[in-house]
């Protein structure tokens, strides 16, 4: 008993972090943007914010290197100054100078605010000395939904949307003292409550890449990262104005395309149309869109299936991003009640035209609010036009605990509709946060589509545990055969899952230089609701992380897979029905991902499907100072089973260089034999606020007998867009 009740002190307890408390300073006349902080006379009024502690290596620890940071703000811009002193510059990182490209492998420094002080929800910003503009929305602390999805995609809904780009600016300089970056963020870029002087939560984290240092300023135990904002530490002083906003961003496209078998005439289009932000309150927000273009997104990574149940891909498009983890209900890449990639594109990918619609989304008093509405056109006389509506209410209490519903709707609409043509989801969420450590989620759903009257529900409840020596996650989630939520994603239907994950830390002084050791084991299993295991997945291993920022992944997969009715693995070979139990050996070698030359290599041998299966997929990295990189990934994979063999290859070739921060040209070529195609996608963008600007893309998907007999088939296009955004009120 005593042990029992030992174990549950440690589940709950929070550890004693001293609160980290700062002010920021009115001015009255704003920095010169130039990276220069310790030569502008407009910082010396600000104090001084420093004493910065390592998460890793030394946990606790001192900096190895001082930072300082100062706050200051004139009438409508938040400024903030930064100074990252180094005792060797010439030693500095940097890798990439794309907007949004990552910062944890190379020299950086990130910051986020809190604004409602609501210990969940928070803006990110980052840069590196290159000045790259890197900004993302946090929801729910980055912990997204629940559950152990295996490998699959998670897109906007996992927590950390970093598809999210705001209007702001950030400039940096390299001298003898390190390195230095100026922040300016402009009010109405954030969302915020009422009252002219507040208090947020805030934290930053600097990066330190060739000594693998990560330190806060606010310290973070090794279990969470910078979105832990119940351990944010706070900035008080600020003074925010009266924010009226009307932001119109229009857009001109032209467009040339070519498809079908040559001799193919060259179809030449134009359009137009706008996005429109009005701010209804300082943390209210309405969005508007006619006639939707997303001309300018990268198209989607190729994968390989070779199972029964659907793959996920992330949404990419600019009007979804926004507050998009604030619309998740579910498991992410398993269970999503709303996945906004249903609107304005089919199911075999076709791009259905979006004739317009509305959101908001924000705060209003102590309530979390989401209103979406989306109207599609039809396509090309075979799909009816739609109407999409979400609607999304939640509440935040104390210790991130929560309580919310969801509501999704879509109704066909126009001719091609037929009668009684909708679907319909109803959802209610919540969590509860017990201590510092551990938080208790579900949901429950049902879904109503005409036809459908039975088993129509879902549900979900798990526990999370971070503390620094492990992490405890279990849950339990059913999904009833005739849940249906056809404006939502879910991988497979008819299941009870339950799912378990203990994950270790260990950081020894000093054996073999390892950095961090994290042995972990994984169990999910998925049972039909008439008793037959349809997967089953146990999964043991170990990283082994070394100071040299090296890493290797030594793992063992135990897997069961029951098969109800065949399925065609690859075009030929049907899998037969059957229950296929089976091992595997999983080893991952990571060089250092922030060197000019790296390698990443996954490997997977062991059984499949009553044969052998050899899967590898080797990455490689490269890169010339900050402006060009390139990345090869290959995966291949060698199936081997008793009704037949093939082999399946995916190339994926990316190649970037940046002329500056807002100027870059980009190319993606992929070969996927399984899928029978390769695709050429290339990109030109000259970026102005918010990610608009001149963009130009060329893409051109073929299939691979094209290539082979039929060479004179062609489908491409040449895409140029335009797009500005307005401040009408400014």
């Amino acid at each position: 008993m005593k042990i029992l009740c030992a174990l549950a002190v440690l589940l709950v307890s929070a550890p004693a972090w001293a609160q980290s408390n700062a002010t920021a300073v009115a001015v009255t006349e704003a920095p010169t943007l130039d990276g220069d902080v310790l030569g502008d006379s407009a910082w010396k009024s600000a104090p001084v914010i420093s004493g910065f502690l390592q998460e890793q290596p030394d946990e606790g620890q001192l900096a190895s290197e001082n930072t300082e940071v100062r706050i200051v703000f004139t009438r409508d811009t938040l400024y903030i100054g930064v100074v990252c002193y180094d005792r060797d510059p010439s030693a500095i990182i940097v890798s990439d100078s794309r907007r949004d490209a990552g910062l944890d492998e190379t020299d950086s420094f990130r910051l986020i605010f809190d604004t409602y002080r609501d210990r969940q929800n928070g803006f990110v910003f980052g840069t590196n000395p290159a000045a790259i503009e890197y900004d993302g929305q946090v929801t729910n602390e980055g912990q997204g939904g629940g559950g152990l999805s295996g490998n699959q995609q998670t897109g906007s809904g996992g927590g950390f949307n970093l598809n999210w780009d705001a209007a702001w600016e950030v400039r940096t300089r390299i001298d003898e003292r390190g390195w230095t970056a100026e922040f300016a963020i402009p009010f109405r870029t954030l969302r915020f409550p009422s009252g002219a002087n507040q208090t947020w939560g805030m934290n930053f984290q600097r990066n330190i890449r060739r000594r693998n240092e990560r330190s806060y300023w606010a310290p973070i135990p090794r279990q969470y990262n910078l979105y832990r904002l119940s351990l944010a530490g706070t900035v008080s002083g600020i003074q925010t104005p009266t924010i009226r906003s009307f932001r119109a961003t229009p857009y001109v496209l032209g467009s040339v395309v070519e498809s079908g078998a040559r001799p193919v005439n060259a179809t030449t289009l134009g359009d137009v149309g706008a996005d429109f932000k009005y701010t209804l309150t300082p943390s209210l927000t309405l969005d508007a869109t006619i006639n939707t273009d997303f001309a300018q997104v990268e198209v989607d990574d190729q994968q390989v299936n070779l199972d029964r149940f659907s793959l996920f891909f992330p949404e990419k498009r600019p009007f979804f991003l926004e507050n998009a983890g604030f619309f998740s209900v579910g498991n992410p890449g398993e269970i999503d009640l709303f996945f906004s990639r249903r609107i304005g594109i089919g199911a075999g990918g076709e791009s259905i035209p979006i004739i317009g619609g509305g959101r908001v989304s924000g705060k209003a008093g102590p309530y979390n609010i989401g209103l979406l509405n989306m109207q599609t056109d039809d396509y090309r006389d075979r799909l009816p036009s739609n109407n999409f509506s979400v609607m999304r209410i939640s509440r935040d209490f104390p210790n991130r605990s929560s309580i919310g519903g969801m509501f999704v709707n879509r109704d066909g609409t126009g001719g091609l509709a037929m009668k009684n043509d909708h679907n319909r989801t109803y959802a209610l969420d919540g969590k509860w946060g017990v201590g510092q450590n551990t938080v208790l989620s579900s949901f429950v759903a049902r879904t109503d589509t005409p036809g459908i009257t039975d088993d129509d529900y879902a549900f979900n409840v798990r526990s999370r545990t971070n503390v620094s020596r492990f992490d405890l996650e279990m849950g339990y989630q059913e999904v009833g055969d005739g849940f249906n939520p056809q404006v939502g994603f879910l991988s497979r239907r008819g299941y009870r899952k339950p799912d378990i994950r203990l994950n270790t830390r260990w950081r020894p002084s000093d054996f073999l230089n390892i950095q961090e050791m994290r042995p972990h084991a994984t169990y999910r299993s998925f049972w039909g609701h008439d008793g037959f295991q349809e997967t089953g997945y146990v999964h043991i291993d170990n990283h082994w992380q070394f100071r040299n920022a090296y890493e290797v992944h030594t793992g063992m997969n135990m897997t069961l897979e029951g098969v109800r009715t065949p399925f065609e693995i690859y075009p030929g070979i049907f899998v037969p029905p059957g229950t296929y139990e089976h091992k595997e050996a999983q080893v991952v070698l990571m060089t250092n991902q922030g060197a000019p030359v790296s390698v990443n290599v996954q490997t997977f041998v062991g059984g499949f499907f009553g044969g052998d299966r050899v899967t590898v997929n080797p990455t490689l990295r490269m890169r010339l100072g900050e402006a060009l990189s390139a990345e090869v990934s290959y995966q291949r994979n060698d199936v081997d089973l008793p009704v037949g063999s093939f082999i399946t290859n995916l190339v994926r070739s990316r190649v970037s260089y940046s002329f500056n921060p807002r100027t870059f040209v980009q190319g993606l070529v992929q070969y996927n034999d399984r899928a029978d195609l390769w695709s050429m996608n290339f990109r030109f963008g000259w970026l102005q606020a918010a990610n608009t600007g001149l963009f130009i893309v060329y893409t051109d998907t073929r299939g691979l007998y094209d290539l082979l007999e039929r060479p004179e088939r062609t489908d491409r296009s040449l895409i140029v867009k335009f797009s500005r955004m307005f401040d009408v009120l400014r």
